[in-house]
Protein backbone atom coordinates (compact mmCIF):
# COMPACT_ATOMS: atom_id res chain seq x y z
CA UNK A 1 0.00 0.00 0.00
CA UNK A 2 1.65 3.39 -0.82
CA UNK A 3 1.41 5.65 1.40
CA UNK A 4 3.12 9.23 3.63
CA UNK A 5 3.21 10.47 7.16
CA UNK A 6 6.14 11.37 9.89
CA UNK A 7 6.42 12.68 13.31
CA UNK A 8 6.30 16.11 14.86
CA UNK A 9 8.90 17.57 15.65
CA UNK A 10 11.09 17.27 18.99
CA UNK A 11 9.50 14.24 19.52
CA UNK A 12 10.35 9.98 19.23
CA UNK A 13 11.00 9.14 15.90
CA UNK A 14 8.97 5.91 15.32
CA UNK A 15 9.30 4.84 11.84
CA UNK A 16 7.14 2.00 9.82
CA UNK A 17 9.14 -0.68 8.21
CA UNK A 18 9.80 -0.45 4.08
CA UNK A 19 10.26 3.61 4.40
CA UNK A 20 11.53 5.98 2.22
CA UNK A 21 12.83 8.83 4.05
CA UNK A 22 12.18 12.21 2.22
CA UNK A 23 13.42 14.58 5.12
CA UNK A 24 15.83 13.48 8.02
CA UNK A 25 14.70 15.40 11.42
CA UNK A 26 11.97 15.20 11.66
CA UNK A 27 11.21 12.14 9.62
CA UNK A 28 8.92 12.45 6.65
CA UNK A 29 8.83 9.65 4.43
CA UNK A 30 6.99 7.33 1.67
CA UNK A 31 6.03 4.00 1.64
CA UNK A 32 5.28 1.80 -0.82
CA UNK A 33 6.88 1.61 -4.70
CA UNK A 34 4.39 4.06 -6.34
CA UNK A 35 4.65 6.41 -3.34
CA UNK A 36 7.29 8.82 -4.98
CA UNK A 37 5.66 9.63 -8.55
CA UNK A 38 3.48 12.66 -6.68
CA UNK A 39 5.98 14.10 -4.21
CA UNK A 40 7.37 17.24 -4.70
CA UNK A 41 10.40 18.92 -2.53
CA UNK A 42 11.72 22.27 -1.95
CA UNK A 43 14.59 23.50 0.32
CA UNK A 44 16.02 26.90 1.19
CA UNK A 45 17.58 28.09 4.90
CA UNK A 46 13.95 29.06 6.02
CA UNK A 47 12.38 25.39 5.98
CA UNK A 48 11.19 22.40 4.15
CA UNK A 49 8.26 22.12 1.99
CA UNK A 50 6.73 18.70 0.93
CA UNK A 51 3.64 18.45 -1.62
CA UNK A 52 2.03 14.61 -1.83
CA UNK A 53 -0.50 14.02 -4.30
CA UNK A 54 -1.41 15.63 -7.86
CA UNK A 55 -0.85 19.06 -7.67
CA UNK A 56 -1.22 21.95 -10.18
CA UNK A 57 1.24 24.15 -8.60
CA UNK A 58 4.31 25.87 -10.26
CA UNK A 59 7.47 26.02 -8.90
CA UNK A 60 6.91 29.70 -8.33
CA UNK A 61 3.67 28.52 -6.35
CA UNK A 62 5.96 26.21 -4.17
CA UNK A 63 8.25 28.74 -3.39
CA UNK A 64 5.92 31.32 -2.80
CA UNK A 65 4.10 28.66 0.12
CA UNK A 66 7.46 28.38 1.44
CA UNK A 67 8.46 31.22 2.34
CA UNK A 68 4.86 32.75 3.33
CA UNK A 69 4.24 33.64 7.18
CA UNK A 70 0.66 31.73 6.58
CA UNK A 71 1.03 28.53 4.44
CA UNK A 72 -2.99 28.01 4.18
CA UNK A 73 -3.39 31.29 2.57
CA UNK A 74 -1.01 31.49 0.23
CA UNK A 75 -2.31 29.05 -1.74
CA UNK A 76 -6.06 29.32 -0.30
CA UNK A 77 -7.09 25.92 -1.95
CA UNK A 78 -6.38 27.40 -5.21
CA UNK A 79 -4.03 24.49 -6.79
CA UNK A 80 -5.92 21.84 -8.53
CA UNK A 81 -5.92 18.11 -7.60
CA UNK A 82 -5.76 16.58 -4.69
CA UNK A 83 -2.88 16.96 -1.91
CA UNK A 84 -1.11 17.48 1.38
CA UNK A 85 1.10 20.14 2.08
CA UNK A 86 3.93 19.88 4.53
CA UNK A 87 6.29 22.37 5.94
CA UNK A 88 8.89 22.15 8.54
CA UNK A 89 10.04 25.35 9.92
CA UNK A 90 13.10 26.29 11.19
CA UNK A 91 12.05 27.53 14.73
CA UNK A 92 11.07 23.64 14.61
CA UNK A 93 7.16 23.67 13.78
CA UNK A 94 5.81 21.21 11.46
CA UNK A 95 2.67 22.62 9.01
CA UNK A 96 -0.01 19.45 7.77
CA UNK A 97 -2.36 20.69 5.34
CA UNK A 98 -5.11 18.71 4.29
CA UNK A 99 -7.13 18.56 1.11
CA UNK A 100 -10.26 20.61 1.54
CA UNK A 101 -12.62 17.82 0.49
CA UNK A 102 -11.05 14.84 1.64
CA UNK A 103 -9.90 13.30 -1.03
CA UNK A 104 -6.03 13.22 0.56
CA UNK A 105 -7.07 12.40 4.27
CA UNK A 106 -4.41 12.68 7.09
CA UNK A 107 -4.49 11.31 10.56
CA UNK A 108 -2.95 11.37 13.43
CA UNK A 109 -1.81 9.07 16.39
CA UNK A 110 -0.49 10.15 19.94
CA UNK A 111 2.17 8.35 21.22
CA UNK A 112 3.96 8.80 24.84
CA UNK A 113 6.44 11.40 23.91
CA UNK A 114 5.49 12.32 20.33
CA UNK A 115 2.83 11.84 17.98
CA UNK A 116 2.97 10.23 14.34
CA UNK A 117 0.70 11.43 11.56
CA UNK A 118 0.28 10.04 8.54
CA UNK A 119 -2.30 9.40 4.95
CA UNK A 120 -2.85 5.52 5.93
CA UNK A 121 -5.36 5.11 9.19
CA UNK A 122 -4.57 1.41 9.45
CA UNK A 123 -0.99 1.77 9.35
CA UNK A 124 -1.02 4.18 11.91
CA UNK A 125 -2.85 1.62 14.12
CA UNK A 126 -0.35 -0.34 14.62
CA UNK A 127 1.00 2.48 17.32
CA UNK A 128 -2.06 2.34 19.20
CA UNK A 129 -2.75 -1.52 19.74
CA UNK A 130 -4.84 -2.81 16.02
CA UNK A 131 -7.87 -2.38 17.45
CA UNK A 132 -11.01 -1.45 15.07
CA UNK A 133 -12.72 1.15 16.66
CA UNK A 134 -16.47 -0.46 17.34
CA UNK A 135 -18.42 2.65 18.08
CA UNK A 136 -17.11 3.78 14.79
CA UNK A 137 -18.72 0.99 13.16
CA UNK A 138 -21.61 0.96 14.78
CA UNK A 139 -22.37 4.66 14.04
CA UNK A 140 -20.99 3.84 9.85
CA UNK A 141 -23.83 1.17 10.17
CA UNK A 142 -26.25 3.27 10.41
CA UNK A 143 -25.57 6.21 8.48
CA UNK A 144 -21.89 5.63 6.07
CA UNK A 145 -22.07 9.62 5.69
CA UNK A 146 -22.79 10.85 9.49
CA UNK A 147 -20.38 12.96 11.80
CA UNK A 148 -17.85 11.12 12.74
CA UNK A 149 -16.32 14.17 15.07
CA UNK A 150 -12.48 13.08 14.06
CA UNK A 151 -12.73 9.06 14.54
CA UNK A 152 -11.39 7.05 12.11
CA UNK A 153 -12.20 3.31 12.25
CA UNK A 154 -9.42 2.21 14.84
CA UNK A 155 -8.95 2.87 17.82
CA UNK A 156 -6.58 5.63 19.08
CA UNK A 157 -6.02 6.91 15.15
CA UNK A 158 -7.70 9.91 15.12
CA UNK A 159 -9.37 11.78 11.42
CA UNK A 160 -7.79 15.37 11.00
CA UNK A 161 -10.87 17.04 9.51
CA UNK A 162 -10.73 18.05 5.80
CA UNK A 163 -10.10 21.69 5.26
CA UNK A 164 -8.12 21.81 8.77
CA UNK A 165 -4.28 22.61 9.64
CA UNK A 166 -1.87 20.11 11.87
CA UNK A 167 0.44 22.16 13.33
CA UNK A 168 3.00 20.24 15.50
CA UNK A 169 5.88 21.52 17.68
CA UNK A 170 8.00 19.82 20.96
CA UNK A 171 6.75 16.43 19.98
CA UNK A 172 3.11 17.90 20.72
CA UNK A 173 0.04 19.13 18.61
CA UNK A 174 -0.27 22.55 18.88
CA UNK A 175 -3.81 23.06 17.22
CA UNK A 176 -6.08 21.91 14.56
CA UNK A 177 -7.46 24.51 12.94
CA UNK A 178 -9.60 25.22 9.90
CA UNK A 179 -8.21 27.35 6.91
CA UNK A 180 -10.86 26.34 4.06
CA UNK A 181 -14.63 28.20 4.75
CA UNK A 182 -16.77 28.21 1.80
CA UNK A 183 -16.72 31.12 -0.59
CA UNK A 184 -19.24 32.66 -2.66
CA UNK A 185 -19.42 33.69 -6.11
CA UNK A 186 -21.72 34.76 -8.91
CA UNK A 187 -22.76 31.54 -11.12
CA UNK A 188 -20.60 32.33 -14.17
CA UNK A 189 -17.52 33.36 -11.92
CA UNK A 190 -18.23 29.39 -10.22
CA UNK A 191 -18.37 27.91 -13.70
CA UNK A 192 -15.23 29.56 -14.77
CA UNK A 193 -13.47 28.23 -11.85
CA UNK A 194 -14.80 24.88 -12.09
CA UNK A 195 -13.69 24.55 -15.45
CA UNK A 196 -9.94 25.59 -14.53
CA UNK A 197 -10.08 22.92 -11.64
CA UNK A 198 -11.09 19.78 -13.76
CA UNK A 199 -8.89 20.70 -16.41
CA UNK A 200 -6.05 21.69 -14.29
CA UNK A 201 -6.90 18.67 -12.23
CA UNK A 202 -6.85 16.48 -14.80
CA UNK A 203 -3.43 17.70 -16.55
CA UNK A 204 -1.95 17.09 -13.13
CA UNK A 205 -2.67 13.17 -13.35
CA UNK A 206 -2.13 12.65 -16.89
CA UNK A 207 1.34 14.34 -16.94
CA UNK A 208 4.10 11.42 -17.44
CA UNK A 209 1.91 8.29 -17.34
CA UNK A 210 -0.13 6.37 -19.60
CA UNK A 211 -3.93 6.89 -18.80
CA UNK A 212 -7.07 5.60 -19.23
CA UNK A 213 -10.42 6.46 -18.41
CA UNK A 214 -13.80 4.91 -17.70
CA UNK A 215 -16.26 5.77 -20.41
CA UNK A 216 -20.24 5.75 -19.50
CA UNK A 217 -21.95 8.53 -18.62
CA UNK A 218 -20.99 12.12 -18.89
CA UNK A 219 -19.18 12.59 -15.52
CA UNK A 220 -17.00 9.57 -17.17
CA UNK A 221 -16.59 10.45 -20.72
CA UNK A 222 -15.69 14.46 -19.83
CA UNK A 223 -12.48 13.48 -17.66
CA UNK A 224 -11.86 10.97 -20.81
CA UNK A 225 -11.81 14.00 -22.66
CA UNK A 226 -10.22 16.11 -21.08
CA UNK A 227 -7.44 13.49 -20.61
CA UNK A 228 -7.38 13.57 -24.32
CA UNK A 229 -5.93 17.23 -24.64
CA UNK A 230 -2.95 15.75 -23.21
CA UNK A 231 -2.18 12.87 -25.27
CA UNK A 232 -3.39 9.33 -26.03
CA UNK A 233 -5.84 7.80 -23.57
CA UNK A 234 -7.76 4.34 -23.57
CA UNK A 235 -11.18 4.41 -22.72
CA UNK A 236 -12.73 1.23 -21.09
CA UNK A 237 -17.09 1.09 -20.99
CA UNK A 238 -17.99 -2.19 -19.11
CA UNK A 239 -20.92 -3.64 -20.78
CA UNK A 240 -22.88 -7.23 -19.71
CA UNK A 241 -21.34 -9.92 -21.77
CA UNK A 242 -23.75 -10.38 -25.01
CA UNK A 243 -24.87 -6.70 -25.14
CA UNK A 244 -22.14 -5.21 -26.96
CA UNK A 245 -24.23 -2.52 -28.86
CA UNK A 246 -26.38 0.02 -27.12
CA UNK A 247 -26.27 2.47 -24.11
CA UNK A 248 -23.52 2.82 -22.88
CA UNK A 249 -21.08 1.37 -25.23
CA UNK A 250 -23.16 3.23 -28.32
CA UNK A 251 -22.41 6.11 -26.81
CA UNK A 252 -18.88 5.41 -26.10
CA UNK A 253 -18.06 4.27 -29.84
CA UNK A 254 -19.87 7.94 -31.36
CA UNK A 255 -17.23 9.52 -28.44
CA UNK A 256 -14.21 7.66 -30.07
CA UNK A 257 -15.04 8.56 -33.54
CA UNK A 258 -14.96 12.15 -32.49
CA UNK A 259 -12.00 12.12 -30.01
CA UNK A 260 -9.18 10.69 -32.00
CA UNK A 261 -6.82 10.42 -29.34
CA UNK A 262 -8.89 7.50 -27.43
CA UNK A 263 -8.67 4.56 -28.01
CA UNK A 264 -11.82 2.82 -26.98
CA UNK A 265 -11.90 -0.93 -25.31
CA UNK A 266 -14.50 -2.93 -24.24
CA UNK A 267 -15.25 -4.83 -20.68
CA UNK A 268 -17.44 -7.87 -20.99
CA UNK A 269 -19.26 -8.55 -17.45
CA UNK A 270 -20.44 -12.68 -16.98
CA UNK A 271 -21.23 -14.39 -13.77
CA UNK A 272 -18.02 -14.35 -12.65
CA UNK A 273 -18.34 -10.69 -12.16
CA UNK A 274 -21.23 -10.33 -10.30
CA UNK A 275 -21.02 -8.59 -6.89
CA UNK A 276 -20.98 -10.85 -4.00
CA UNK A 277 -18.57 -13.27 -5.98
CA UNK A 278 -15.55 -14.73 -5.22
CA UNK A 279 -12.64 -12.73 -6.98
CA UNK A 280 -9.24 -14.42 -7.91
CA UNK A 281 -7.25 -11.26 -6.05
CA UNK A 282 -8.15 -11.77 -2.86
CA UNK A 283 -10.27 -8.19 -0.91
CA UNK A 284 -6.98 -6.16 0.25
CA UNK A 285 -7.06 -4.74 3.32
CA UNK A 286 -8.10 -0.93 3.69
CA UNK A 287 -8.17 1.94 6.49
CA UNK A 288 -12.32 1.37 6.81
CA UNK A 289 -14.84 -0.71 4.31
CA UNK A 290 -14.21 0.23 0.84
CA UNK A 291 -17.41 0.58 -1.41
CA UNK A 292 -16.17 -1.65 -3.71
CA UNK A 293 -15.62 -4.46 -1.16
CA UNK A 294 -18.41 -6.60 -2.80
CA UNK A 295 -18.03 -5.96 -6.17
CA UNK A 296 -13.99 -6.98 -5.60
CA UNK A 297 -14.38 -9.66 -8.52
CA UNK A 298 -15.72 -6.78 -11.19
CA UNK A 299 -13.47 -4.40 -9.95
CA UNK A 300 -10.27 -6.32 -9.50
CA UNK A 301 -10.68 -8.00 -12.75
CA UNK A 302 -11.21 -4.65 -14.52
CA UNK A 303 -8.33 -3.13 -12.95
CA UNK A 304 -6.03 -5.88 -14.22
CA UNK A 305 -7.40 -5.26 -17.68
CA UNK A 306 -6.05 -1.93 -17.32
CA UNK A 307 -3.00 -2.97 -16.25
CA UNK A 308 -2.19 -5.45 -18.94
CA UNK A 309 -3.37 -2.67 -21.49
CA UNK A 310 -0.57 -1.02 -19.90
CA UNK A 311 -2.35 2.09 -18.30
CA UNK A 312 -0.97 2.79 -15.41
CA UNK A 313 -3.35 6.26 -14.28
CA UNK A 314 -7.04 5.28 -14.45
CA UNK A 315 -9.59 8.13 -14.23
CA UNK A 316 -13.11 7.21 -12.71
CA UNK A 317 -16.06 9.83 -12.64
CA UNK A 318 -16.64 9.07 -8.81
CA UNK A 319 -18.14 11.89 -6.95
CA UNK A 320 -19.64 13.50 -10.56
CA UNK A 321 -23.37 12.42 -9.24
CA UNK A 322 -22.41 13.56 -5.65
CA UNK A 323 -21.70 17.11 -7.18
CA UNK A 324 -23.69 17.72 -9.84
CA UNK A 325 -26.85 15.69 -8.91
CA UNK A 326 -27.78 16.29 -5.35
CA UNK A 327 -30.88 16.15 -3.47
CA UNK A 328 -33.01 18.79 -3.10
CA UNK A 329 -31.92 20.36 -0.26
CA UNK A 330 -31.72 23.84 -1.83
CA UNK A 331 -35.85 23.66 -0.62
CA UNK A 332 -35.14 24.59 2.54
CA UNK A 333 -33.13 27.79 1.28
CA UNK A 334 -35.87 28.77 -0.44
CA UNK A 335 -38.37 28.43 2.30
CA UNK A 336 -35.68 30.77 4.67
CA UNK A 337 -35.67 33.43 1.72
CA UNK A 338 -39.42 33.62 2.06
CA UNK A 339 -39.59 32.19 -1.69
CA UNK A 340 -43.09 30.31 -1.70
CA UNK A 341 -43.56 30.50 -5.08
CA UNK A 342 -40.09 29.14 -6.32
CA UNK A 343 -40.54 26.55 -3.51
CA UNK A 344 -43.71 24.85 -4.55
CA UNK A 345 -42.90 25.23 -8.31
CA UNK A 346 -39.33 23.18 -7.19
CA UNK A 347 -41.32 20.98 -5.01
CA UNK A 348 -43.79 20.27 -7.75
CA UNK A 349 -41.10 19.44 -10.08
CA UNK A 350 -39.33 17.08 -7.55
CA UNK A 351 -42.15 15.14 -6.44
CA UNK A 352 -43.29 14.23 -10.26
CA UNK A 353 -39.74 13.13 -10.86
CA UNK A 354 -39.66 11.44 -7.34
CA UNK A 355 -43.59 10.42 -7.43
CA UNK A 356 -43.95 11.49 -3.82
CA UNK A 357 -46.50 13.95 -2.36
CA UNK A 358 -44.85 17.15 -3.66
CA UNK A 359 -46.17 19.32 0.03
CA UNK A 360 -43.95 16.50 1.98
CA UNK A 361 -41.25 18.35 0.53
CA UNK A 362 -42.39 21.34 0.99
CA UNK A 363 -42.74 20.55 5.49
CA UNK A 364 -39.73 18.98 5.28
CA UNK A 365 -37.93 22.55 3.38
CA UNK A 366 -40.20 24.44 6.06
CA UNK A 367 -38.86 22.43 8.89
CA UNK A 368 -35.51 22.33 7.24
CA UNK A 369 -35.36 18.77 7.57
CA UNK A 370 -32.47 17.73 5.27
CA UNK A 371 -33.20 13.64 5.61
CA UNK A 372 -36.04 13.93 4.36
CA UNK A 373 -35.40 16.32 1.35
CA UNK A 374 -32.23 13.65 0.95
CA UNK A 375 -35.02 10.66 0.79
CA UNK A 376 -34.49 9.08 3.83
CA UNK A 377 -31.13 8.38 5.88
CA UNK A 378 -30.00 8.45 9.05
CA UNK A 379 -32.52 5.76 10.39
CA UNK A 380 -31.35 2.35 12.41
CA UNK A 381 -31.48 -0.53 9.91
CA UNK A 382 -33.85 -3.41 11.69
CA UNK A 383 -30.71 -5.68 11.60
CA UNK A 384 -28.16 -3.43 13.68
CA UNK A 385 -28.61 -3.37 17.41
CA UNK A 386 -28.93 -0.19 19.92
CA UNK A 387 -24.94 -0.21 19.97
CA UNK A 388 -25.12 1.75 16.94
CA UNK A 389 -27.08 5.00 17.22
CA UNK A 390 -30.02 5.81 15.42
CA UNK A 391 -29.38 9.73 14.19
CA UNK A 392 -32.76 10.76 14.15
CA UNK A 393 -32.92 10.20 18.26
CA UNK A 394 -29.57 12.64 18.61
CA UNK A 395 -29.62 16.40 19.53
CA UNK A 396 -30.73 18.27 16.83
CA UNK A 397 -27.87 20.15 14.34
CA UNK A 398 -29.27 22.45 11.78
CA UNK A 399 -28.56 21.12 8.84
CA UNK A 400 -28.44 23.61 5.17
CA UNK A 401 -27.90 22.44 1.66
CA UNK A 402 -24.32 23.65 1.78
CA UNK A 403 -23.33 21.08 4.74
CA UNK A 404 -25.24 18.42 3.74
CA UNK A 405 -23.19 18.34 0.34
CA UNK A 406 -20.21 19.09 1.63
CA UNK A 407 -20.84 15.50 4.37
CA UNK A 408 -21.75 14.07 1.40
CA UNK A 409 -18.40 14.93 -0.76
CA UNK A 410 -16.30 14.42 2.40
CA UNK A 411 -17.63 11.00 2.93
CA UNK A 412 -17.50 9.96 -1.03
CA UNK A 413 -13.89 11.21 -1.01
CA UNK A 414 -12.26 9.19 2.12
CA UNK A 415 -14.01 6.14 0.83
CA UNK A 416 -13.07 6.67 -2.70
CA UNK A 417 -9.42 6.84 -0.70
CA UNK A 418 -10.17 3.37 0.05
CA UNK A 419 -11.01 2.31 -3.73
CA UNK A 420 -7.16 3.67 -4.51
CA UNK A 421 -5.63 1.49 -1.60
CA UNK A 422 -7.80 -1.73 -3.19
CA UNK A 423 -5.90 -0.16 -6.89
CA UNK A 424 -3.20 -0.06 -5.53
CA UNK A 425 -2.85 -3.75 -4.54
CA UNK A 426 -2.79 -4.29 -8.32
CA UNK A 427 -0.54 -1.83 -9.36
CA UNK A 428 -2.89 1.13 -10.81
CA UNK A 429 -3.03 4.45 -9.78
CA UNK A 430 -6.70 5.09 -9.18
CA UNK A 431 -7.81 9.12 -9.48
CA UNK A 432 -11.23 10.95 -8.66
CA UNK A 433 -11.10 14.45 -9.99
CA UNK A 434 -14.36 15.41 -9.33
CA UNK A 435 -13.53 15.15 -5.73
CA UNK A 436 -10.37 17.55 -5.87
CA UNK A 437 -10.10 20.49 -3.16
CA UNK A 438 -10.77 22.90 -5.57
CA UNK A 439 -13.31 21.65 -7.66
CA UNK A 440 -15.54 21.30 -4.67
CA UNK A 441 -14.91 24.87 -3.14
CA UNK A 442 -15.93 25.84 -7.11
CA UNK A 443 -19.04 23.94 -7.01
CA UNK A 444 -19.57 24.99 -3.70
CA UNK A 445 -19.24 28.43 -4.24
CA UNK A 446 -22.59 28.69 -6.21
CA UNK A 447 -25.78 29.73 -5.11
CA UNK A 448 -27.54 26.23 -3.91
CA UNK A 449 -30.55 26.99 -5.87
CA UNK A 450 -28.08 27.06 -8.50
CA UNK A 451 -26.50 23.95 -8.70
CA UNK A 452 -29.11 21.41 -9.40
CA UNK A 453 -32.04 21.68 -11.75
CA UNK A 454 -35.05 18.80 -12.87
CA UNK A 455 -35.22 20.59 -16.10
CA UNK A 456 -31.47 20.38 -17.06
CA UNK A 457 -29.32 17.59 -16.67
CA UNK A 458 -25.64 18.18 -14.65
CA UNK A 459 -26.31 22.06 -15.50
CA UNK A 460 -23.37 23.52 -13.63
CA UNK A 461 -20.82 20.61 -14.90
CA UNK A 462 -22.56 20.92 -18.71
CA UNK A 463 -22.09 24.89 -18.31
CA UNK A 464 -18.31 24.51 -17.46
CA UNK A 465 -17.54 21.92 -19.61
CA UNK A 466 -19.78 21.76 -22.19
CA UNK A 467 -17.86 23.88 -25.00
CA UNK A 468 -15.04 21.37 -24.93
CA UNK A 469 -16.68 18.16 -25.22
CA UNK A 470 -17.64 16.76 -28.53
CA UNK A 471 -21.50 16.56 -29.47
CA UNK A 472 -21.78 12.69 -28.31
CA UNK A 473 -20.51 13.58 -24.86
CA UNK A 474 -22.29 17.32 -24.44
CA UNK A 475 -25.80 15.58 -25.19
CA UNK A 476 -25.88 12.49 -22.78
CA UNK A 477 -28.49 12.08 -20.47
CA UNK A 478 -28.16 8.85 -18.94
CA UNK A 479 -25.74 5.97 -18.25
CA UNK A 480 -25.87 2.84 -17.66
CA UNK A 481 -27.40 0.92 -14.48
CA UNK A 482 -26.89 -2.53 -12.91
CA UNK A 483 -29.03 -2.69 -10.22
CA UNK A 484 -30.54 -6.05 -11.59
CA UNK A 485 -26.88 -7.67 -10.84
CA UNK A 486 -26.81 -7.26 -7.07
CA UNK A 487 -30.03 -8.93 -6.96
CA UNK A 488 -28.75 -11.68 -9.28
CA UNK A 489 -25.31 -11.49 -7.37
CA UNK A 490 -26.61 -12.09 -4.14
CA UNK A 491 -28.87 -14.39 -5.81
CA UNK A 492 -25.94 -16.66 -7.38
CA UNK A 493 -23.70 -16.60 -3.85
CA UNK A 494 -26.38 -16.77 -1.25
CA UNK A 495 -24.72 -19.45 0.96
CA UNK A 496 -21.64 -16.84 0.96
CA UNK A 497 -23.76 -14.06 1.88
CA UNK A 498 -25.51 -15.39 4.53
CA UNK A 499 -22.34 -16.45 6.11
CA UNK A 500 -21.38 -13.17 6.39
CA UNK A 501 -24.68 -12.32 8.17
CA UNK A 502 -23.17 -14.78 10.63
CA UNK A 503 -19.89 -13.14 11.08
CA UNK A 504 -17.27 -10.80 12.82
CA UNK A 505 -20.57 -8.25 13.11
CA UNK A 506 -22.50 -10.06 14.82
CA UNK A 507 -19.73 -11.45 17.21
CA UNK A 508 -18.59 -7.79 17.95
CA UNK A 509 -23.05 -7.61 19.04
CA UNK A 510 -23.57 -4.62 16.49
CA UNK A 511 -25.40 -6.68 14.31
CA UNK A 512 -28.59 -9.22 15.02
CA UNK A 513 -28.02 -12.31 12.09
CA UNK A 514 -31.76 -12.98 11.83
CA UNK A 515 -33.42 -9.72 10.50
CA UNK A 516 -30.07 -9.35 8.49
CA UNK A 517 -30.46 -13.00 7.01
CA UNK A 518 -34.09 -11.61 5.73
CA UNK A 519 -32.96 -8.92 4.08
CA UNK A 520 -30.80 -11.05 1.96
CA UNK A 521 -33.34 -13.64 1.45
CA UNK A 522 -35.47 -10.70 0.05
CA UNK A 523 -32.64 -9.25 -2.24
CA UNK A 524 -32.04 -12.15 -3.39
CA UNK A 525 -35.95 -13.01 -4.58
CA UNK A 526 -35.92 -9.79 -6.11
CA UNK A 527 -37.61 -8.05 -3.71
CA UNK A 528 -37.56 -3.77 -3.31
CA UNK A 529 -33.78 -3.57 -1.77
CA UNK A 530 -32.39 -0.76 0.66
CA UNK A 531 -29.30 -1.33 -0.46
CA UNK A 532 -28.00 1.99 0.92
CA UNK A 533 -28.68 0.14 4.39
CA UNK A 534 -27.49 -3.15 3.37
CA UNK A 535 -24.66 -2.74 1.55
CA UNK A 536 -22.58 -1.30 4.02
CA UNK A 537 -22.87 -3.97 6.68
CA UNK A 538 -21.85 -6.42 3.96
CA UNK A 539 -19.06 -3.96 3.15
CA UNK A 540 -17.87 -3.52 6.77
CA UNK A 541 -18.19 -7.74 7.47
CA UNK A 542 -15.76 -8.46 4.40
CA UNK A 543 -13.81 -5.47 5.69
CA UNK A 544 -13.14 -7.18 8.89
CA UNK A 545 -12.15 -10.78 7.30
CA UNK A 546 -10.00 -8.65 5.19
CA UNK A 547 -7.94 -6.70 8.02
CA UNK A 548 -7.71 -10.19 9.97
CA UNK A 549 -5.81 -11.43 7.39
CA UNK A 550 -3.92 -8.57 7.15
CA UNK A 551 -1.84 -7.52 10.08
CA UNK A 552 -1.21 -3.45 11.10
CA UNK A 553 2.41 -2.19 10.21
CA UNK A 554 5.14 -2.73 12.64
CA UNK A 555 6.63 0.28 14.38
CA UNK A 556 10.56 0.73 15.69
CA UNK A 557 12.30 3.54 17.86
CA UNK A 558 14.30 5.19 15.49
CA UNK A 559 18.10 6.91 16.69
CA UNK A 560 18.88 10.40 16.87
CA UNK A 561 21.35 10.87 14.13
CA UNK A 562 21.04 7.46 12.58
CA UNK A 563 20.51 7.97 8.13
CA UNK A 564 17.51 8.70 6.54
CA UNK A 565 18.00 6.64 4.42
Amino acid sequence: MNWFGGCAPGGRSLVPAGVRFIWDDPPLWTVGAGSRRFVRTLADSGGRLAVFGPCSATEGDLARALASPDLAAVFGGGWAGAHTIVRAGSDGVLEVVSDAAGGSPVYMARVPGGVVWGSSSRALAGLAGGRVDTDWLAAYLCDVQGEMRGHSAWAGVDLVPAGHQLIMHSGEVARVSPWWTRKRRPYGEAVASLRDALVEGVRARAAGAPVSSDVAGLDSSTLAVLAALEGPVMGMTVHPAGAAEGGDVAYARALAQELSAMRHVLFPLDERHLPLSEAEAELPATDEPAPSSITWARCSAQLRAISQAGAACHLTGDGGDTLFQPPPTHLSELARAGQWGRLVADAQAWALLRRVSPWGLVRAAVRRNTFALVGGGGQRPAWVTAAAPDRRTLPAVESTSNSALLAEVRYVARSAHTEQQLADSLGVELHNPYLDGRVVDAVMSAPPRERCSVSRYKPLLADAVGPLLPQAVRHRRTKGVFVGEFHRGMRMNLRRVLDLAEGRLAGLGLVTPGPLRAAVHAAALGAETAWPALLPTLNAEMWLAAIDRAPVAGWHERRRGSSGR
